[in-house]
């Protein structure tokens, strides 16, 4: 063999090897910029959510804050799409306005069993504002919740409808004479990320939306918060209240369906007590939820989470899960995964060990593993996706 190419092979051979000590080969795509910092006239972009439509395209939604990112002021819905598995991205379309004030708490999902639309009915649910978090926890102010729908995987989009008097419980009767509720809920946000259709059992085709909320006057730790979720079993036409979760200061959550058709609830720990994920079972669709699990398997800074549930091609249904794997930061965006219906969970993998906050989880039509995520102290959100292979080997 010359020995010109016989050096040139081994250089490849090397190559290849750091490759696949790197991770590189054909586990992780490349990432792309899907909202950055200071583009489309936004300050700011977070709070990121993520849907596949059934024609394989995949939806990205994000607040964009225009004059900053602070969690109040001028903040729209926007969304970009994507027709090739996240490698490049289409034009930004703004797809809830509130004027100078708030829209945002995006929380996106298809429903796929409604007969009428073939291609399936995109539903989006939101929140709007009209004063900060903090005033609104002072019963200063309101969060309401909408819903608009597309039937055209996102090209076009319905007129909002106001869900608040299905789904919340504020006591602001000024504001609106069907707010007079004695429960006095305050601060309401949904997810933030993807809501769930259940695809089988008892209840196949219920929509559910994780939410959470604040009932009365400030409290030490956040206990007036509650994580709870609402849903729909009639493609959207009515929503439903799901009992609070029994953990005072559950707060962002985010279900997933297990393979057995339950529903599974995995919330932000907000009082702090235990900087770990809340898990909550649901064997009736949302309907009751059982004992709250800390799971001590699942460390969390205080932060939003993602969760969905994965068939691999070989192998048993599983549960994946990305959040920032620490108890101190945000940084080190992990993804685990669950062969138990998140009884347990593995150590994980890391995406990214830099600064990370909020993601979303998707699977692609090719069935490779997508997130959507907060990079670099909400510089930009980024897209990346990955072969199962890399994620479910430990």
């Amino acid at each position: 063999m010359p020995r010109l190419l016989f050096k040139t092979i081994r250089f490849l051979v090397i190559l290849l090897a750091l490759a696949g000590e790197m991770g590189l080969t054909k586990t992780a795509t490349e990432e792309t910029t899907v909202f950055q910092k200071g583009e489309g006239g936004y300050q700011c972009y977070r709070i990121p959510a993520i849907v596949k439509a059934p024609n394989g395209n995949l939806l990205a939604f994000a607040e964009g804050r225009k004059t900053g990112c602070n969690d109040f002021g001028d903040i729209d819905l926007v969304m970009r799409i994507s027709t090739d598995n996240g490698r490049t991205w289409g034009a930004l379309r703004v797809v809830a306005d509130n004027g100078a004030l708030l829209a945002g708490n995006p929380a996106p999902v298809f429903d796929l069993t409604d007969r009428r639309f073939a291609q399936g009915r995109l539903f989006l649910l939101y929140n709007t504002s009209t004063v900060s978090e903090n005033d609104i926890r002072k019963g200063l102010g309101i969060r309401e919740v909408w819903s608009k729908t597309s039937t055209d995987n996102g090209q076009t989009w319905s007129v909002p409808v106001n869900t608040t008097e299905q789904v919340n419980r504020p006591n602001l009767p000024d504001v609106n004479p069907a707010y007079r509720f004695p429960e006095d809920w305050r601060w309401y946000a949904n997810t933030p990320g993807h809501a769930l259709q259940i695809r089988r059992g008892r209840y196949k085709g219920r929509i559910f939306v994780a939410a959470n909320h604040t009932a009365g006057p400030l409290q030490p730790q956040f206990r007036e918060g509650r994580a709870h979720g609402f849903f729909s079993d009639d493609h959207g036409k009515t929503w439903k209240l799901a009992p609070d979760v029994a953990y005072l200061g559950s707060n962002e959550s985010t279900a997933a369906e297990t393979s057995d058709g339950h529903v599974l609830m995995n919330s932000r720990n907000q009082s702090g007590d235990v900087k770990n994920r809340l898990l909550s079972l649901s064997k009736t669709g949302g309907e009751t939820w059982e004992p709250v699990r800390v799971a001590q398997d699942l460390p969390d800074p205080v932060c939003q989470g993602s969760m969905i549930d994965y068939q691999p091609r070989r192998g048993k249904h599983v549960l994946l899960f990305s959040n920032p794997n620490s108890q101190t930061g945000r940084e080190n965006l992990t993804i685990r995964v669950s062969t138990d219906d998140g009884r347990n969970w593995s150590a994980g993998k890391t995406v990214y060990s830099g600064p990370a906050a909020y993601s979303d989880l998707v699977i692609q039509q090719d069935r490779r593993i997508g997130v959507l995520y907060e990079k670099d102290k909400y510089a930009r959100i980024v897209y990346q996706s990955f072969a199962d292979d890399w994620l479910l080997q430990e």
